[in-house]
């Protein structure tokens, strides 16, 4: 019994290990690529987002969901590596054993890196442009983050797990569909369902803290506060991605284990 998108999961592992093992840079700037796609569906978020914020209509959360979809449109085919995919990824090429462990390791903090590194030039980027100057533009932003950042840990920890959970199945799920229209729509649904549900995500709370940090905001929003957000938040992604993925699809695949997916 052959099963498709796993085959795929396995061969996308593979690949982005032989371009870390042939240039470490090239990977970390793939990886940069990557988070400052998602700076780009952060922007236009909140962008759009801010328009009903200022109104306190109730359609300013499901607005900024729809059009963070913009993001994994980005990631899925302008190419990149995100953190959060990864978890899934390289644990199950690992669990399959066609990958070692401690270059699992070595690729998933590779990725962390540079995903970072771009959501801190991806603020630059926006700082200099000075669309974010005006309240009136920025005040949905900030508010959000500052939500975030006073979170208690567990609860983090938790809307990291379930998170990376729908964010991994907006990427794998469309790997076996046909056609790129129903591809697009399933991967908005699951990015949608993420982002209107409250979850949290390490790499966008990046671009979105590191936005932050470079506008005029209030002293509630430190640095601090972004540590007590991202420590659990990344954790949960991982657990998210490695176990509920992961580990779930090679255990419930394990009996057709002889299936070579490469």
């Amino acid at each position: 019994m052959e099963h498709i998108p796993l085959r795929r999961v396995e061969q996308l592992a593979l690949k982005k290990q032989k371009v870390f093992l042939q240039s470490k840079l090239r990977y970390i700037l793939r990886a940069m690529l990557a988070s400052m796609f998602i700076g780009f569906g952060v922007i236009v978020a909140f962008k759009t987002g801010s328009f009903f914020y200022v109104t306190h209509s109730p359609l300013t959360y499901p607005i900024a969901a729809i059009t963070f979809g913009a993001a994994i449109i980005l990631i899925a085919y302008g190419g990149g590596d995100l953190f959060t995919g990864n978890t899934f990824y390289y644990t199950f090429t690992a669990l399959r054993g066609k990958m070692r462990w401690t270059n699992a390791l070595k690729l998933w903090c590779a990725s962390y890196a540079g995903n970072f590194l771009g959501a801190v030039a991806f603020a630059l980027l926006i700082w200099s442009t000075g669309l974010f100057k005006d309240a009136s533009v920025n005040g949905f932003l900030l508010s959000v983050v500052e939500k975030k950042l006073h979170a208690p840990v567990l609860e983090l920890f938790f809307r990291g797990v379930l998170c990376n959970w729908l964010v991994c199945l907006a990427f794998f799920v469309p790997m076996s569909l046909r056609g790129d229209g129903p591809k697009l729509f399933a991967m908005m649904l699951f990015v949608f369902c993420f982002f209107i549900s409250g979850y949290e995500h390490s790499i966008a709370n990046l671009c979105t803290f590191a936005i932050a940090l470079v506008l005029h905001h209030p002293g509630t929003i430190s640095l601090g506060g972004m540590i007590h957000n991202l420590v659990p938040v990344t954790l949960g992604n991982l657990v998210g991605g490695s176990v509920l993925m992961g580990v779930m699809y090679y255990y419930v695949n394990k009996p057709f284990e002889e299936v070579d997916y490469t």
